[in-house]
């Protein structure tokens, strides 16, 4: 009658490999933490630019992405185009749009914070004449006082954009061209028209009153019907400029937004390979643990043969050893990954996102480096003799 070697249960295997591990817990915690390190790197990689993307797809929820931008372009010898005075009338007129509006350059006219200030001084601030319906259709919010009027759009007042608030103070009035002009309101910044932050707004009837405004619009603003914004981009160049379509430009501000952080995605992929490497080091320090562990454990093996083990039990022991290892790190670091994330996510007010294939690819990963790091010991600890591992031990 031949005998049968015992099948070893899941249960079993468990049990046989963390014992393996239980004996020498200060090796096993020092090799799986070169595999949390790894998986956590890569884990808070993923997790922190899945919650940028979620942070972007929010803002823009909330700023709209149907806002196009018409500004003039340059004539076929390169001079520098104007829009007509007409043109954000006719804009208006096109059915999906919502709502127009538009700022003018007012060119040479500096803003002071006092007359004492020599000419050319300005800090980079403008000024912009401004029509009423701007804010609501720009998303711009004021951080204080109040926006221009029916009245006040006539009369010298003045709204600061959020650069050029900061760059002249809390100051009750700025002096342009010898005049002063009563500070109404701030605005906050505004992401989708940041050429708004280092301007100063007066009102469209003042600024041709007072500045010598010429009254051409120089950046056209609209909304249009979500599902027709594409639409709406073909029809502003011959509505905006019939006499010459060719010398308007249309933008989408919100793809700037977009294209700003996704910038990012270089800074990622490097982020990315530094964890695969920390990775690679981590594997590289299992499978050093487990050859050492079949130096060690000769008399174990030798024993175990000596008593039935088969070749393939104790080539299964290893493999297991070692993929508990790995995975011990593995879901140490996915763990420590995500908390990562939640930290940055919080400190940048963000939500906090980590996709679940992160989760899952990182336990899947360590799986891998586990099985392919205990694989050569295993198979070296199944090639021992039984008279030969207990001779040696």
């Amino acid at each position: 009658m031949s005998l049968q070697p015992a099948r070893l249960g899941l249960g079993d295997l468990a049990r046989l490999g963390g014992s393996g591990l239980r004996a020498r817990p200060l090796r096993a915690v020092l090799s799986a933490l070169g595999i949390a390190i790894g998986i956590a790197a890569m884990t808070a990689v993923v997790g922190i630019s899945a919650s940028s993307r979620a942070d972007l797809d929010r803002e823009l929820e909330a700023l709209g992405t149907n806002l196009l931008t018409v500004t003039p372009g340059e004539s076929m010898f390169g001079q520098e185009s104007t829009l007509p005075d007409t043109s954000v009338g006719m804009i208006r007129r096109i059915g999906p749009v919502l709502s127009a509006t538009a700022t003018g350059v007012v060119s040479d006219v500096g803003v002071y914070r006092t007359d004492k200030i020599p000419a050319g001084q300005t800090g980079g601030i403008g000024v912009l004449a401004a029509e009423l319906e701007l804010l609501a259709t720009v998303g711009a919010q004021l951080s204080g006082g109040r926006w221009l009027n029916a009245a006040t759009a006539r009369y010298p007042a003045v709204v600061l954009g959020a650069a050029a608030s900061r760059r002249l103070g809390d100051v009750p009035a700025v002096y342009m061209d010898g005049r002063w002009w009563s500070v109404i309101g701030t605005l906050r910044e505004v992401p989708l028209a940041p050429e708004l932050d280092t301007a100063a707004l007066v009102g469209w009837a003042a600024a041709t009153e007072y500045l010598g405004f010429d009254g051409h619009p120089t950046t056209v603003y609209t909304r249009s019907l979500d599902d027709q914004v594409e639409a709406v981009r073909s029809l502003l160049p011959p509505t905006a400029n019939p006499a010459q379509p060719n010398e308007v430009k249309v933008s989408k501000p919100s793809d700037a937004l977009a294209a700003r952080r996704a910038s990012n995605a270089t800074f990622t992929a490097l982020l990315l390979g530094l964890g695969a490497v920390a990775l690679l080091v981590g594997g590289i320090g299992v499978a050093n643990t487990m050859v050492i562990s079949v130096l060690e454990r000769r008399a174990e093996i030798g024993l175990r043969r000596s008593l039935g083990a088969t070749k393939g039990q104790v080539r299964t022991q290893f493999v297991t050893e070692s993929l508990l290892l790995s995975l011990l790190g593995g879901v140490a670091g996915v763990l420590l990954g995500s908390l990562v994330t939640g930290l940055y996510a919080t400190t940048q007010q963000w939500p906090t996102v980590v996709p679940l294939w992160a989760w899952a690819g990182g336990v899947c990963a360590t799986v891998v480096i586990g099985a392919v790091a205990g694989w050569y010991p295993a198979i070296r600890a199944a090639r021992l003799a039984p008279t030969e591992a207990l001779a040696a031990a």
